[in-house]
């Protein structure tokens, strides 16, 4: 099957390409607020978050750093209504993300992002699904060489759990999607048992991709091919269109390909744009595919 794919530079708050009601699932993993290797990327697209960052230099506050965590997903907040927008009747929307610990003003705590990506959804009009739970077995603290928990070593009472595992939310819009009768495509997509009893449970393990010391490279391998993978053929059928509204090094593009699925994909940094484009040919040149590259007017990039 021939597929069809875009690449559009530009910021995924407004995705004016894209008609009400025309993806039938969204998948993705933006970037996850206050974890420090994003804070570069929230500041450059929002000057309020840039002001906030500035001011928790000046007063060190608590009540300051609330508010660059409320910012960073009110930024996030804009996308997911217009996911919302542009998804189908029925259609499902995949967000992998990660809480964050980090200390700020001497003090540590945890981000929960998962649970305020829910809530904010949840308003926006989106119905919450069983999460999975995506346990990274490669996450681990060292502590003089060896594996131990955060915070005051092995004295306790002190220490802090390890955070190893991130969520890949799931969320419907409206009610269940509907299909014709025996509809072709759809049975044709269809999982063997045994591959409905692997994927269909809430704990995942699977590797996460060995993360490299650009922060270019850093910040873009949010999740493995394999995740990617398992959520495409789990909720979309051959012919859908897929959705990344954070698209990184294209992980999802290339999943929609070699699942004979059509794509688009918005990346609000122009750099990547060369290394997402040889990614897809290497990966896939024995697929038939087309792919377009967008770039968008100034007034709508930033």
């Amino acid at each position: 099957m021939l597929t069809q794919h875009k690449i559009i530079l530009g910021n995924s708050q407004q995705m004016p390409e894209l008609a009400d009601d025309s993806v039938q699932l969204v998948l993705t993993s933006p970037p996850y607020p206050m974890v420090k290797m994003w804070d570069s990327l929230f500041v450059q697209a929002d000057p309020e978050i840039a002001e906030l960052w500035q001011k928790l230099t000046e007063d060190c506050k608590e009540q300051t750093v609330t508010e660059i965590y409320d910012a960073m997903h009110k930024y996030l907040a804009r996308v997911w209504q217009e996911t919302y927008r542009v998804l189908s009747e029925g259609g499902i929307a995949c967000i992998n993300i990660g809480d964050a610990t980090r200390r700020l003003n001497d003090k540590f705590k945890l981000f929960p992002n998962h649970s305020r990506t829910i809530e904010t959804c949840e308003k926006i009009g989106f119905t919450m699904l069983p999460y999975i739970l995506w346990k990274k077995p490669t996450t681990k603290p060292k502590y003089k060489g060896k594996g131990a928990f955060l915070g005051s070593g092995l004295l306790p009472p002190n220490g802090y759990v390890t955070v190893d595992c991130e969520f890949i939310l799931l969320f419907r819009k409206g009610a269940l999607r509907k299909f014709p009768p025996k509809d072709k495509k759809r049975y044709e997509s269809g999982l063997t048992i045994e591959q409905r009893n692997n994927l269909f449970t809430q704990i995942w393990t699977v590797k996460g991709i060995r993360q490299k010391t650009g922060e270019l490279e850093r910040r873009t391998a949010a999740y493995p091919y394999e995740i990617a993978d398992r959520l495409t053929r789990m909720f979309s059928i051959k012919g859908d269109t897929v959705l990344d509204p954070f698209l990184g090094s294209a992980t999802t593009t290339k999943a929609a390909i070699k699942n004979e699925r059509n794509s688009i994909g918005y990346e609000i940094d122009g750099h990547l744009l060369v290394s997402i484009e040889k990614k897809i040919n290497k990966q896939t040149s024995d697929l038939p595919f087309e792919v377009e590259f967008i770039k968008r007017s100034l007034d709508l990039l930033g």
